[in-house]
């Protein structure tokens, strides 16, 4: 469990990060499944129900940028989303009741891996309370050249910045024009098996991997069992209510706070926040994109 300070460095930063916090064989079985995923994508073209595919991906050289969903792709990933390495810290910050809003595995491929613009996860998924967060595990070890998680600290208590262009969502926005500073942003770099824990409302980001390693972050996102959804179908599946439930027990007393909240609607695509419109394919409409101008400063 978390300390008193780690505790209040979470409410006063917005984000944690906690060393050696994935157990080495845990880790292990963990990188081994995801190579097994990549390896797979070498009979694919397209992406499917389970792989996005960066571009220039082939048979011969795969690119994956994201496994979709991984605790319904295999055992290990889920064992992971209970397991104490992620419940107890979290629970130390939002409580023993915590309900899987949703997984995800985001690969930076050496060399070309997609940059994930500035944006928070707020202004996908809005709730009737903040307390969320996202855990961030490393499965590579991460250094300041290959693409780090950043998190812009304290940007939790400020605004919810508009991430949308011309009237349609696109997940993500330019600072400079919203008036963020995004200078101050700290780097999540550390051995594979350290986590993040950041604030739903945080902002952060990450560039295009420029590197010749790869960096792989398995991302597990997390609710209060009495917050509620405020968009989407998400509580539609007669499996949503207790069946994502991870600690705890559910309640049917949704607890209401008075929160700016921005509706991530409509977007450019038919089924929004399906797996046809993700963070990566939204972000493509953003008519400025903050680390590809990175890129060509530096």
């Amino acid at each position: 469990m978390l300390s008193d300070t780690e505790v209040k460095a979470y409410r006063d930063q917005g984000y944690l990060i906690v060393r050696d916090a994935v157990s080495k064989q845990d880790l292990n079985e963990l990188r081994s499944v995801t190579d097994d995923f990549i390896e797979k994508s070498r009979s694919i073209t397209a992406d499917d129900s389970a792989i996005e595919l960066e571009e220039g991906h082939t048979a011969a050289f795969p690119r994956v940028r994201r496994i979709k969903q991984p605790h319904k792709q295999h055992a290990a990933y889920a064992a992971l989303c209970q397991s104490a390495s992620i419940l107890d810290p979290v629970r130390s910050l939002i409580g023993n009741e915590l309900r899987l809003i949703g997984t995800k595995i985001n690969i930076k491929a050496a060399h070309k891996g997609t940059s994930v613009e500035w944006h928070q996860d707020w202004g996908f998924y809005p709730h009737s309370n903040e307390d969320l967060l996202a855990v961030g595990v490393l499965l590579d070890d991460v250094e300041p050249d290959n693409a780090p998680l950043l998190l812009v600290p304290g940007s939790h208590r400020g605004p919810v910045y508009d991430h949308s262009v011309g009237g349609v969502f696109v997940g993500g926005f330019d600072p400079a024009s919203q008036g963020l500073d995004v200078h101050g942003a700290v780097a999540f770099t550390g051995a594979a098996g350290s986590i993040s824990l950041h604030h739903v409302r945080l902002v952060h980001g990450s560039s295009i991997n420029r590197s010749n390693r790869d960096r792989r972050m398995f991302f597990i996102e997390i609710a209060s069992a009495d917050a509620w959804p405020l968009v989407g179908g998400i509580a539609s599946s007669p499996n949503w209510f207790e069946g994502n439930m991870i600690s705890g027990s559910p309640t049917k007393n949704w607890r209401m706070e008075a929160l700016p909240i921005r509706i991530p609607l409509p977007t450019a695509y038919s089924r929004p926040l399906s797996d046809d419109s993700t963070l990566y394919k939204l972000q493509e409409h953003l008519p400025k994109r903050y680390f590809h101008e990175v890129g060509k400063a530096s």
